[in-house]
């Protein structure tokens, strides 16, 4: 049975991941969008820069044709941000994006977004897997070829990007940037409009490779290896880095060093906080799993926080309400008041870019102000591969309460997404059990990078002993 996830339908490309599939799923997009009433208003077509990703968004084009539904498709490989501008622009009734994001090459994905270019909610993806049970051996064979326009999405979203981006402080600097576009969607892109604001750059892996050049389209530090390699080499202010479809950022600072997304996060807030107008009472929100940095920045500038499940959906919900002024995931997922109630890791690449520009500070300098202020904050993630014996046990241990952990006593517990215990003095750890494989993921944060570590241990070994 074809299930959404967190983030759409993913699966091994020539595995679950098949062309009859794939038609399923649209089919059943295009049923749920008619009886919706939105089917005039036609669907954006888009992929990533994965294997036969142009074959599939042909014939997700001819599924919608057969259906009843204007495919609105995209003229090449598109970032997921873009995806959710150009169905807003366009007053289109979705999108389906055929994209596995950050996941390796071996997978592909289909991720539908609703008219407001948000992630589909749970109650959406739940009548898709209605409708996909319905479909037949008809439905999943290919249709007719049909006349399709091609949508070129790039330069009004570029032109967007300059409302939120200061590029007259860009150009001024003479800044000298490395970009890693991950050999995915971001190439003509992020590289363009920096260099259309006069900042020096230095291109790598700036071509269409569906297997990412051997390693991972994922924009952590263990990828940016090369990208560290250049912005050294060539005295770089910074490298920055998307992931495949570019709705997640990385990125290296003056010295090669990778910064942590948390911290970029931090840095965002300040800077955006700093900006709003006098009566501005949109506030921050942050999944569970995120730093508590991004709430000692919010009290600075006097802002609530939101907390959500992990998911970007749930952070678009809330910028659709227009109830807060930036968003953002530890997973490196970002967005802001005025743009898309999804993640984009062109933006925060922009203005983080833009930050030292005006500054004229590295980030680890800017964030060592930052501490001064709010005072620090070292989150780090692990994840806990377990036996099957364990993972059906773990189920039910996250949902007791313990007393203490790492030495040091239970506060309170947050069930927001998975089991979270507050230890108090800025302590943390979140545990979280994979869907979808027997992993639980472990967050944890302290003031301190040792006792960090020290609570990221005691609680991995809480995992594992069972």
């Amino acid at each position: 049975m074809i299930r959404f996830g967190t983030s759409g339908w993913r699966a091994v490309l020539g595995e679950e991941f098949t062309f009859p599939n794939a038609r399923r799923v649209v089919t059943a997009i295009a049923r749920a969008t008619r009886a919706s009433g939105d089917a005039k208003a036609g669907i954006v077509l888009a992929s990533d820069t994965r294997f036969l990703n142009e074959r599939f968004v042909d014939e997700a084009a001819r599924v919608l044709v057969r259906e009843g539904v204007r495919p609105l498709q995209a003229d090449r490989d598109v970032p997921t941000p873009v995806v959710a501008f150009t169905i807003r622009r366009l007053g289109a009734a979705g999108g389906i994006n055929f994209t596995a994001s950050h996941n390796p090459p071996e997978y592909n994905g289909i991720k539908f977004s609703t008219a407001d270019g948000a992630p589909a909610l749970p109650d959406v993806t739940a009548r898709i897997e209605a409708e996909i049970a319905k479909t037949t051996d008809a439905d999943a064979s290919s249709a007719p070829a049909a006349e399709q326009g091609a949508v070129d999405p790039r330069g009004p979203y570029l032109e967007a990007l300059a409302t939120f981006v200061d590029t007259a402080v860009l150009r001024k600097s003479k800044l000298r940037v490395a970009v890693d576009p991950r050999f995915g969607t971001s190439r003509g892109y992020l590289d363009v409009f920096l260099r259309d604001a006069g900042v020096d750059v230095a291109l790598i892996n700036g071509h269409r490779d569906p297997y990412f050049g051997g390693l991972s389209p994922q924009c952590d530090e263990k990828n940016l290896a090369a990208l560290s390699k250049v912005v050294v080499s060539e005295k770089r202010r910074l490298g920055l880095a998307t992931d495949g479809d570019a709705d997640r950022f990385g990125i290296l600072d003056a010295d090669g060093t990778y910064v942590d997304p948390n911290h970029c996060l931090m840095l965002l807030a300040d800077l955006l906080l700093g900006r709003r107008r006098a009566g501005d009472a949109r506030g921050v929100a942050r999944s569970v799993a995120t730093t508590h940095g991004l709430d000692a920045v919010a009290k600075a500038y006097g802002a609530e926080v939101f907390t959500t499940p992990v998911g970007f959906k749930y952070i678009g919900e809330l910028l659709l309400a227009d109830k807060i002024t930036l968003g953002g995931e530890e997973s490196a997922g970002f967005t802001m008041a005025g743009h898309v109630p999804e993640k984009d890791g062109l933006l925060a690449g922009l203005l983080l870019a833009e930050r030292v520009a005006a500054t004229g500070e590295t980030l680890k300098e800017l964030l060592a102000a930052l501490f001064e202020r709010v005072g620090p904050f070292h989150p780090k993630r692990a994840d806990a591969r377990l036996e099957p014996a364990l993972a059906a046990s773990m189920k039910k241990r996250l949902a007791e309460n313990p007393e203490s952990l790492a030495g040091l006593k239970v506060q309170s517990i947050d069930r927001t997404d998975g089991q979270k215990l507050e230890l108090g003095d800025g302590r943390w750890i979140l545990f979280r059990a994979s869907g979808t494989e027997p992993v639980v993921r472990i967050y944890a944060e302290s003031p301190d990078k040792k006792e960090t570590d020290r609570i990221l241990e005691a609680a991995k070994e809480y995992v594992l002993r069972g």
